[in-house]
């Protein structure tokens, strides 16, 4: 009983102290400007771990036969993200166990920042594009986009 007591009386200090300073002028001229300096996506791995401008980076979260390395970031912004990099990928020839890894030259995009379901004030890229400059793996386009997990 005194536990819930305590417990009661701290969150209604917290909850008046909230509001006294969301009524003053000062904080609704902050709350109403632009952010200077707003918060910038990150990237979730397969592990649902936020990262900025990670050097590798799985695409194949399953099996581990695509993945991204020596990634250099040109650009990581509130709205886009730029990297060159290598995109190691497994021809899975005469299947995956047994196939061999090749790499190619990548440009990666990432881009579309959304909130994360798994923290929603982060933001996180919701898509990324790779362009193949040189050689690709069969089958794929010069260009391919894919949905970044939430």
């Amino acid at each position: 009983m005194r536990r819930h007591a305590l417990t009661l009386a701290v969150t209604l200090c917290a909850a008046a102290s909230l509001a006294a300073a969301a009524g003053t002028p000062s904080a609704a001229r902050t709350a109403s400007a632009p952010a200077a300096h707003a918060p910038r996506p990150v990237l979730v791995d397969c592990t649902w771990h936020p990262d900025v401008r990670p050097t590798d980076f799985v695409l194949a979260c399953g099996d581990g036969n695509s993945r991204l390395a020596s990634l250099r970031w040109s650009q990581w912004g509130t709205t886009s993200a730029r990297a060159e990099g290598v995109n190691w990928v497994n021809d899975c020839k005469p299947y995956c166990a047994a196939g061999h890894f090749h790499k190619y030259p990548v440009i990666v995009r990432l881009d579309h920042p959304r909130p994360w379901k798994k923290h929603p004030q982060v933001s996180h890229y919701g898509r990324i594009t790779l362009q193949y400059p040189a050689g690709r793996p069969d089958s794929f386009p010069k260009t391919v986009s894919y949905p970044l997990w939430d």
